[in-house]
């Protein structure tokens, strides 16, 4: 393995580490155990959960174009349930390796399913 080869592993390592760290404090954020980040589709189910959805969801993103629709949903109400805003969600739809950090390693408090406990309107 050349050098440039074993730098990009590296690197590579390490945001891997630091996503899953970010999921981890996530998660714990919202009153869920930690362990249930690094499990494959449990995760998601979960943070379906936490954004307030039901876990039939999960089933729904397997259908073509609905898909993409409930995702931009989600990661609103992702955002949302952390105190953040609309923008916030997109940021964490187009680039969730950088905004997941931000929302887990920032002063963002979880507050309720979809944003329930703030005083930010919901998404009719």
């Amino acid at each position: 393995m050349n050098s440039g080869a074993g730098i990009f592993v590296l690197v590579y390592l390490a945001i891997v580490v630091v996503e899953i760290a970010a999921l981890w404090n996530l998660f714990t954020k919202a009153g869920r155990p930690g362990w249930a980040s690094i499990i494959p589709l449990y995760n998601s189910y979960v943070l379906l959960k936490i954004s307030g959805h039901s876990g039939w969801w999960l089933l729904l993103l397997f259908i073509p174009v609905l898909d993409i629709v409930l995702y931009i949903v989600w990661m609103v109400d992702l955002a949302r349930s952390y105190g953040r805003g609309t923008g916030f969600g997109i940021g964490v739809l187009l680039l969730a390796p950088i905004f997941i950090p931000i929302l887990a390693f920032s002063d963002s408090q979880y507050v309720g399913p979809g944003g329930a406990g703030s005083s930010r309107p919901a998404l009719a």
